[in-house]
């Protein structure tokens, strides 16, 4: 067979870039040998006589270093095939050159390390036990920053609040699946958003949750045995890969991960817990009772799953620590990004569809200071160059400063929901006007739990292929007569949204319980209609998460949303608009409408839901702008 000029050139081409990039990264894996003394398999002991699998690259020179740690649950072994890899070298060499041990520990059950896995990794003494035993090695100065994103993070707050002496300051990043309750949120990691599953953690919990059965080593093994068994076998089996866009539409939903045959003991238990169940206060979640110790500078995302959690926490320490030194030594970051994304931030941001412009930022230096001032005791700039809170405006596409969130300038003003009645789809008569209607006109719509109106971009994390995250042009969603849309009138001026979004509903249903939704979009001149943030809240929890109250067919009840949050400027020409629905599927599990479970039900009653707006039923969304 003869192979055309163009397959040629694409093949040396390809093989080209990929000489390179193994050039690079025998590079830093030779630049890290000539620096650093690699330890690796060292298994830490805990209190309980499980060891726990660690690397740990310090530095060659003679002295006592401070560390960086990294737990997480993920895969970290740089043997792959029998060849070294990157994996955490890169990371490992830049902390070596730069002073620090850097040490990266599996959390228990997972790959090397002893024990059973479970969510966070339980038990939260691991982390204290680990810092105790870093503390006393002859190489460490015994100061420890901890440093993560999304799982490799999320374990940082609890154990922050156990109070470690060495536990000298925190890097947080995508950290929402560790908070369980601040104040009137009360998401438990994650699992809910108003009293609904987040559907995120059925799709993780399959990728990373390793078969009961898989191999294991057995306890005891030698450091020896362990580095050279690593060489060619990395106890890292995949599941097979699952279309997660219909995986996660079976019924019952307590039956998703049996129904694609995954592990799902963890599941189980968690698939039937209501969010005040006892069990999530015995976990490795940060509750608002909890005393967090530690100085931290906290990593967040517009389009991350957990925005609102996340800078909910902020604020708590920040307005709640019992110690002045730790209430004036948090700092935050908000980008403009996915989960987890912040250094992928480029001159032409791309966000879903929406270019947010160039969003880059000198994370890698500003992080090294924060390590440098806690870590090494010695003086530096930080806190004089760097603000309390640095956030990513979006249609401005700019970075800006405070020293609070919401910034100090903006206020918050009211939109009341205002139509004849016919505020289905965006070719209905819904308006977001500054007066309340004078009359109820109620907007009913049809929620329909086999036909719900699908996820579309947004807020999200960890659903493999069922979700794209980000902004999507949600105008093609919006002719479903199912979705209610209220927009402004077209503004006359650039408009800045920075903080907090509030939402009020008065609703009513034939249908013992519902969710409703909402979602907050950015309308350009051309019709392109750009999700900022969403949210939903279930019925039945309206009154708080203690306890359920179902409703009464035509009686009319007050409901309270979950803050949405996003810094966005709406330009002039633009409108401001919600939409309203009752579902966000998969990024939220569907209501069946029944008043039962949910999770072990199969079959679902269509419902009639109606937002009723007046003198009588403010229906409202309020929305801080800057002055």
């Amino acid at each position: 067979m003869k192979t055309s000029p163009k397959t040629f050139i694409i093949s040396l081409v390809l093989f080209v870039l990929s000489s390179t990039f193994t050039q690079a990264q025998d590079d830093v894996l030779s630049q890290l040998d000539e620096i650093a003394i690699i330890d690796s398999k060292v298994m830490m002991p805990m209190r309980d006589g499980i060891r726990l699998a660690t690397d740990i690259y310090r530095p060659k020179a003679e002295g006592t270093y401070p560390i960086i740690f990294s737990r997480t649950p993920y895969n970290f072994n740089t043997w792959v095939d029998g060849k070294r890899r990157l994996r955490e070298a890169k990371r490992a060499y830049d902390f070596v050159k730069k002073g620090y041990a850097y040490v990266v520990q599996n959390e228990r059950g997972r790959f090397f390390s002893e024990g059973e896995w479970d969510i966070l990794g339980v038990p939260l003494t691991d982390g204290y036990d680990a810092f105790e035993w870093m503390k006393n090695q002859p190489w460490s100065n015994g100061k420890i920053g901890t440093l993560g994103c999304s799982s490799t993070a999320e374990w940082q707050m609890a154990v922050s609040a156990l109070d470690h002496p060495s536990h000298a300051a925190m890097v947080p990043q995508g950290f929402g699946a560790g908070v369980g309750k601040v104040g009137d949120i009360n998401e438990q990691g994650n699992w809910y958003r108003g009293g609904v599953e987040q559907m995120l953690f059925f799709s993780w919990l399959y990728g990373v949750e390793q078969d009961k059965f898989k191999p294991r080593i057995p306890e005891g093994a030698s450091q020896e045995d362990l580095k050279r068994i690593s060489r060619f076998y990395d106890l890292a089996p995949k599941n097979p890969p699952v279309d997660m866009s219909e995986a996660l539409s079976h019924l019952p939903i307590q039956d998703i991960l049996k129904n694609i045959n995954g592990k799902h003991e963890i599941f189980d238990k968690m698939i039937r817990r209501k969010p005040n169940d006892p069990d999530w206060y015995k976990g490795g979640l940060y509750h608002d009772t909890m005393e967090i110790g530690t100085p931290s500078f906290w990593f967040t995302s517009w389009y991350d799953v957990s925005i609102t959690p996340n800078l909910a926490l902020f604020n708590h320490v920040r307005q709640n620590s019992k110690e002045a030194f730790i209430r004036d030594n948090q700092y935050l970051v908000i980008a403009p990004t996915l989960h987890c994304a912040y250094t992928r931030a480029s001159e032409n941001t791309v966000v879903g569809e929406r270019s947010v412009g160039d969003a880059r930022l000198n994370y890698d230096e500003q992080i090294t200071k924060w390590f440098d001032l806690w870590l090494k005791e010695k003086s530096n700039d930080f806190k004089e160059t760097t603000p309390r809170v640095q956030y990513y405006t979006m249609g401005s596409n700019e970075w800006q400063s405070a020293e609070t969130w919401p910034p100090e300038d903006t206020q918050m003003n009211t939109f009341y929901l205002n139509s004849e009645g016919s505020a289905n789809s965006r070719f209905g008569d819904g308006k977001l006007t500054m007066a309340k209607a004078k009359q109820d006109y109620p907007d009913q719509f049809t929620y329909d739990p086999m036909a719900p109106v699908p996820s579309y971009g947004g807020n999200v994390c960890c659903t493999g292929n069922a979700i794209k995250g980000g902004a999507f042009d949600q105008k093609e969603m919006e002719a479903r007569n199912d979705i209610l849309v209220y927009s402004t009138d077209i503004l006359k001026k650039d408009t800045e949204v920075s903080g907090f979004i509030e939402s009020t509903l008065y609703i009513s249903s034939d249908v013992k319980d519902t969710d409703f939704t909402i979602k907050l979009i950015d309308v350009h001149p051309d019709g392109t209609a750009y999700n900022l943030d969403e949210t939903i809240q279930r019925v039945r929890y309206r009154e708080g998460y203690e306890k359920e109250v179902f409703m009464e067919k035509g009686e009319v009840y007050k409901l309270e949303l979950t803050p949405m949050s996003t810094s966005n400027v709406f330009k002039k020409g633009h409108r401001i608009r919600i939409e309203i629905s009752s579902s966000n599927f998969p990024r939220f599990a569907r209501n069946l409408n029944t008043g039962g479970n949910n999770y072990d039900e199969s079959d679902g009653v269509i419902a009639q839901n109606k937002i009723h707006h007046s003198s009588q039923y403010p229906s409202q969304i309020r929305l801080p702008i800057a002055k």
